[in-house]
Protein backbone atom coordinates (compact mmCIF):
# COMPACT_ATOMS: atom_id res chain seq x y z
CA UNK A 1 0.00 0.00 0.00
CA UNK A 2 2.79 2.42 0.88
CA UNK A 3 4.51 1.65 -2.42
CA UNK A 4 1.31 2.49 -4.28
CA UNK A 5 1.09 5.92 -2.63
CA UNK A 6 4.78 6.64 -3.28
CA UNK A 7 4.38 5.70 -6.96
CA UNK A 8 1.19 7.78 -7.20
CA UNK A 9 2.96 10.79 -5.68
CA UNK A 10 5.96 10.48 -7.97
CA UNK A 11 3.93 10.06 -11.16
CA UNK A 12 1.59 12.95 -10.28
CA UNK A 13 4.53 15.27 -9.53
CA UNK A 14 6.21 14.25 -12.76
CA UNK A 15 3.08 14.76 -14.88
CA UNK A 16 2.12 18.00 -13.19
CA UNK A 17 -1.49 17.86 -14.38
CA UNK A 18 -4.38 19.05 -12.12
CA UNK A 19 -6.41 16.09 -13.39
CA UNK A 20 -3.97 13.80 -11.52
CA UNK A 21 -3.41 15.37 -8.08
CA UNK A 22 -0.57 14.02 -5.93
CA UNK A 23 -1.41 11.55 -3.18
CA UNK A 24 -0.32 14.10 -0.58
CA UNK A 25 -2.95 16.57 -1.80
CA UNK A 26 -5.64 13.91 -1.59
CA UNK A 27 -4.58 12.95 1.95
CA UNK A 28 -4.70 16.63 2.96
CA UNK A 29 -8.22 16.85 1.50
CA UNK A 30 -9.25 13.74 3.48
CA UNK A 31 -7.89 15.32 6.67
CA UNK A 32 -9.70 18.59 5.93
CA UNK A 33 -13.03 16.89 5.21
CA UNK A 34 -12.62 14.72 8.31
CA UNK A 35 -11.92 17.74 10.50
CA UNK A 36 -15.02 19.51 9.18
CA UNK A 37 -17.14 16.43 9.92
CA UNK A 38 -18.42 16.12 6.35
CA UNK A 39 -16.46 12.99 5.49
CA UNK A 40 -17.37 10.94 8.59
CA UNK A 41 -21.04 11.93 8.28
CA UNK A 42 -21.32 11.00 4.60
CA UNK A 43 -19.31 7.81 5.09
CA UNK A 44 -21.62 6.75 7.94
CA UNK A 45 -24.72 7.42 5.83
CA UNK A 46 -23.36 5.45 2.88
CA UNK A 47 -22.19 2.55 5.04
CA UNK A 48 -25.63 2.36 6.69
CA UNK A 49 -27.16 1.96 3.23
CA UNK A 50 -24.54 -0.63 2.30
CA UNK A 51 -25.23 -2.66 5.44
CA UNK A 52 -29.02 -2.56 5.04
CA UNK A 53 -28.88 -3.53 1.36
CA UNK A 54 -26.25 -6.21 2.04
CA UNK A 55 -28.20 -7.87 4.86
CA UNK A 56 -31.45 -7.73 2.89
CA UNK A 57 -29.94 -9.24 -0.24
CA UNK A 58 -28.04 -11.93 1.67
CA UNK A 59 -31.05 -13.05 3.75
CA UNK A 60 -33.52 -13.12 0.86
CA UNK A 61 -30.98 -14.44 -1.65
CA UNK A 62 -29.85 -17.23 0.69
CA UNK A 63 -33.42 -18.32 1.38
CA UNK A 64 -34.23 -18.27 -2.33
CA UNK A 65 -31.05 -20.12 -3.27
CA UNK A 66 -31.61 -22.84 -0.70
CA UNK A 67 -35.21 -23.32 -1.82
CA UNK A 68 -34.16 -23.56 -5.48
CA UNK A 69 -31.32 -25.93 -4.68
CA UNK A 70 -33.42 -28.27 -2.55
CA UNK A 71 -36.76 -28.29 -4.36
CA UNK A 72 -36.75 -28.97 -8.08
CA UNK A 73 -40.17 -27.43 -8.72
CA UNK A 74 -39.15 -24.14 -7.13
CA UNK A 75 -36.00 -24.10 -9.24
CA UNK A 76 -37.91 -24.69 -12.47
CA UNK A 77 -40.52 -22.05 -11.60
CA UNK A 78 -38.06 -19.31 -10.66
CA UNK A 79 -35.01 -20.00 -12.82
CA UNK A 80 -36.16 -17.83 -15.74
CA UNK A 81 -36.99 -14.92 -13.44
CA UNK A 82 -33.59 -15.24 -11.81
CA UNK A 83 -31.90 -15.11 -15.21
CA UNK A 84 -33.85 -11.96 -16.10
CA UNK A 85 -32.77 -10.24 -12.87
CA UNK A 86 -29.16 -11.29 -13.40
CA UNK A 87 -29.11 -9.66 -16.83
CA UNK A 88 -31.12 -6.56 -15.97
CA UNK A 89 -28.78 -3.53 -15.85
CA UNK A 90 -28.36 -2.04 -12.38
CA UNK A 91 -29.08 1.45 -13.70
CA UNK A 92 -32.47 0.33 -15.04
CA UNK A 93 -33.44 -1.18 -11.67
CA UNK A 94 -32.42 2.00 -9.83
CA UNK A 95 -34.33 4.30 -12.19
CA UNK A 96 -37.45 2.13 -12.10
CA UNK A 97 -37.46 1.94 -8.30
CA UNK A 98 -37.16 5.72 -8.07
CA UNK A 99 -39.94 6.22 -10.65
CA UNK A 100 -42.30 3.69 -9.05
CA UNK A 101 -41.70 4.41 -5.36
CA UNK A 102 -40.19 7.88 -5.29
CA UNK A 103 -36.72 9.13 -4.39
CA UNK A 104 -36.68 7.87 -0.80
CA UNK A 105 -34.55 5.61 1.37
CA UNK A 106 -36.76 2.55 0.93
CA UNK A 107 -36.54 2.75 -2.87
CA UNK A 108 -32.77 3.31 -2.69
CA UNK A 109 -32.12 0.30 -0.42
CA UNK A 110 -34.53 -1.90 -2.38
CA UNK A 111 -32.84 -1.01 -5.67
CA UNK A 112 -29.41 -1.97 -4.33
CA UNK A 113 -30.63 -5.19 -2.69
CA UNK A 114 -32.54 -6.25 -5.80
CA UNK A 115 -29.40 -5.87 -7.90
CA UNK A 116 -27.44 -8.17 -5.59
CA UNK A 117 -30.13 -10.73 -4.69
CA UNK A 118 -29.98 -12.86 -7.90
CA UNK A 119 -26.23 -13.48 -7.75
CA UNK A 120 -26.52 -14.48 -4.08
CA UNK A 121 -29.36 -16.87 -4.93
CA UNK A 122 -27.39 -18.46 -7.77
CA UNK A 123 -24.29 -18.98 -5.61
CA UNK A 124 -26.20 -20.47 -2.69
CA UNK A 125 -28.26 -22.65 -5.04
CA UNK A 126 -25.05 -24.24 -6.30
CA UNK A 127 -24.01 -24.85 -2.70
CA UNK A 128 -27.33 -26.53 -1.93
CA UNK A 129 -26.96 -28.73 -5.00
CA UNK A 130 -23.45 -29.72 -3.93
CA UNK A 131 -24.52 -30.98 -0.49
CA UNK A 132 -23.21 -34.46 0.32
CA UNK A 133 -26.36 -36.57 0.44
CA UNK A 134 -24.47 -39.46 2.06
CA UNK A 135 -23.68 -37.26 5.07
CA UNK A 136 -27.32 -36.27 5.35
CA UNK A 137 -28.44 -39.89 5.23
CA UNK A 138 -25.87 -40.84 7.85
CA UNK A 139 -27.09 -38.02 10.14
CA UNK A 140 -30.66 -39.24 9.76
CA UNK A 141 -29.61 -42.83 10.44
CA UNK A 142 -28.04 -41.72 13.74
CA UNK A 143 -31.29 -40.07 14.74
CA UNK A 144 -30.07 -36.49 14.63
CA UNK A 145 -32.77 -33.87 14.81
CA UNK A 146 -33.36 -31.12 12.25
CA UNK A 147 -31.43 -28.26 13.90
CA UNK A 148 -28.28 -30.32 14.69
CA UNK A 149 -28.31 -31.56 11.10
CA UNK A 150 -28.55 -28.01 9.79
CA UNK A 151 -25.85 -26.78 12.17
CA UNK A 152 -23.32 -29.60 11.88
CA UNK A 153 -23.96 -31.08 8.42
CA UNK A 154 -25.63 -28.54 6.13
CA UNK A 155 -24.15 -25.19 7.16
CA UNK A 156 -20.47 -26.25 7.13
CA UNK A 157 -20.90 -27.34 3.51
CA UNK A 158 -22.76 -24.12 2.61
CA UNK A 159 -20.32 -21.72 4.30
CA UNK A 160 -17.86 -21.42 1.37
CA UNK A 161 -20.71 -20.47 -0.94
CA UNK A 162 -22.13 -18.00 1.58
CA UNK A 163 -18.78 -16.27 1.98
CA UNK A 164 -18.27 -16.19 -1.78
CA UNK A 165 -21.68 -14.55 -2.12
CA UNK A 166 -20.88 -12.14 0.72
CA UNK A 167 -17.55 -11.08 -0.75
CA UNK A 168 -18.87 -10.54 -4.24
CA UNK A 169 -21.96 -8.92 -2.76
CA UNK A 170 -20.01 -6.36 -0.79
CA UNK A 171 -17.95 -5.49 -3.86
CA UNK A 172 -21.07 -5.04 -5.98
CA UNK A 173 -23.25 -3.31 -3.41
CA UNK A 174 -20.93 -0.48 -2.49
CA UNK A 175 -20.52 0.43 -6.15
CA UNK A 176 -24.28 0.40 -6.75
CA UNK A 177 -24.93 2.42 -3.59
CA UNK A 178 -22.75 5.22 -4.98
CA UNK A 179 -24.82 5.26 -8.18
CA UNK A 180 -28.05 5.30 -6.15
CA UNK A 181 -26.77 8.26 -4.13
CA UNK A 182 -25.54 10.07 -7.21
CA UNK A 183 -28.93 9.75 -8.94
CA UNK A 184 -31.41 10.33 -6.16
CA UNK A 185 -30.05 11.13 -2.69
CA UNK A 186 -28.95 14.38 -1.08
CA UNK A 187 -26.19 12.93 1.08
CA UNK A 188 -23.64 10.14 1.16
CA UNK A 189 -20.35 9.51 -0.62
CA UNK A 190 -21.98 9.20 -4.04
CA UNK A 191 -23.70 12.57 -3.65
CA UNK A 192 -20.45 14.23 -2.58
CA UNK A 193 -18.63 12.74 -5.56
CA UNK A 194 -21.33 14.22 -7.80
CA UNK A 195 -20.83 17.64 -6.19
CA UNK A 196 -17.07 17.53 -6.74
CA UNK A 197 -17.63 16.31 -10.30
CA UNK A 198 -19.74 19.38 -11.01
CA UNK A 199 -16.96 21.52 -9.55
CA UNK A 200 -14.38 19.59 -11.59
CA UNK A 201 -12.50 18.94 -8.33
CA UNK A 202 -10.58 15.72 -8.92
CA UNK A 203 -8.87 15.96 -5.52
CA UNK A 204 -12.24 15.93 -3.75
CA UNK A 205 -13.47 13.03 -5.87
CA UNK A 206 -10.39 10.97 -5.05
CA UNK A 207 -10.54 11.90 -1.36
CA UNK A 208 -14.04 10.50 -0.91
CA UNK A 209 -13.37 7.53 -3.18
CA UNK A 210 -10.17 6.55 -1.38
CA UNK A 211 -11.79 6.92 2.05
CA UNK A 212 -14.66 4.66 1.07
CA UNK A 213 -12.36 2.06 -0.45
CA UNK A 214 -10.29 1.98 2.74
CA UNK A 215 -13.39 1.47 4.90
CA UNK A 216 -14.67 -1.37 2.71
CA UNK A 217 -11.22 -2.97 2.68
CA UNK A 218 -11.09 -2.71 6.47
CA UNK A 219 -14.39 -4.61 6.67
CA UNK A 220 -12.90 -7.32 4.45
CA UNK A 221 -9.75 -7.63 6.59
CA UNK A 222 -11.31 -7.25 10.04
CA UNK A 223 -14.62 -9.06 9.58
CA UNK A 224 -15.09 -11.24 6.50
CA UNK A 225 -11.68 -12.92 6.40
CA UNK A 226 -11.62 -13.86 10.14
CA UNK A 227 -15.19 -15.17 9.92
CA UNK A 228 -14.35 -17.22 6.85
CA UNK A 229 -11.29 -18.73 8.54
CA UNK A 230 -13.35 -19.55 11.63
CA UNK A 231 -16.12 -21.16 9.59
CA UNK A 232 -13.63 -23.22 7.57
CA UNK A 233 -11.62 -24.61 10.51
CA UNK A 234 -13.25 -28.02 10.19
CA UNK A 235 -11.80 -28.47 6.70
CA UNK A 236 -8.25 -28.43 8.10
Amino acid sequence: MLGFFVLWEAVARLVGNPLLPPASNVLVAIARETASGALPENLAITMARVVLAFVTSMVLGTALGLAMGVWRRVDVALDSWLTVLLNLPALVVIVLMYVWFGMNEVAAIAAVALNKLPSTAVTVREGARALDRDLLEMAHSFGMRRWPIIRHVVLPQIYPYLFAAARSGLAIIWKIVLVVELLGRSNGVGFQIQVYFQLFDVTGILAYTLSFILVVQLIEWALLQPLERRASRWRR
